[in-house]
């Protein structure tokens, strides 16, 4: 499945991307450093009745979101991680295998401890010709469902 989205239909885009996406709970996110990971993830935290305290984990490295019905989503930036071992000891892993939807940024850094059903989404931007000649930015947004891809 492929969304392309302005970032002014970020939050249509994350219904969209609810809608296509089936059971999966983990999300790993692969794209290159200010591709925009963190700003469509809250979005997508939006989209399922977050309301408040989305934020990049970069440093706290794991972040619990509670939606308005009780559910919990998990927030996780493998960036400042070395490899997978160093995750496990932070307790990624079990988050990862807690039954409730987690999204991954930097997922490379770590790629042995995603379940096997994970879903890989790769983000990018595009320029996007407008009528009247002005390049505007265009997220394209690539998920599947193989195990362990790279971004």
């Amino acid at each position: 499945m492929e969304l392309q989205f302005a970032l002014s239909e970020i939050e249509q885009a994350a219904q969209q991307f609810w809608a296509g996406i089936g059971s999966a709970r983990v999300f790993a996110f692969h794209a290159p450093m200010g591709t925009g990971k963190t700003t469509f993830i809250a979005a997508l935290c939006r989209a399922k009745g977050v309301v408040k305290g989305i934020s990049s984990p970069t440093f706290s490295l794991i972040n619990e979101y509670e939606t308005k019905s009780g559910s919990t989503l998990y927030h996780i930036d493998l960036y400042r991680l070395r490899d997978a071992e160093e995750a496990r000891q932070a307790g990624v892993e079990d988050v990862l295998h807690s039954g409730h939807i987690c999204f991954v940024e930097w997922p490379e850094k770590a790629p042995g401890i995603l379940p096997d059903d994970t879903m890989h989404i790769k983000l990018a931007i595009r320029p996007l010709p407008t009528s009247v000649g002005v390049v505007d930015s265009r997220y394209l947004c690539t998920f599947t469902n193989t195990s362990h891809e790279s971004a």
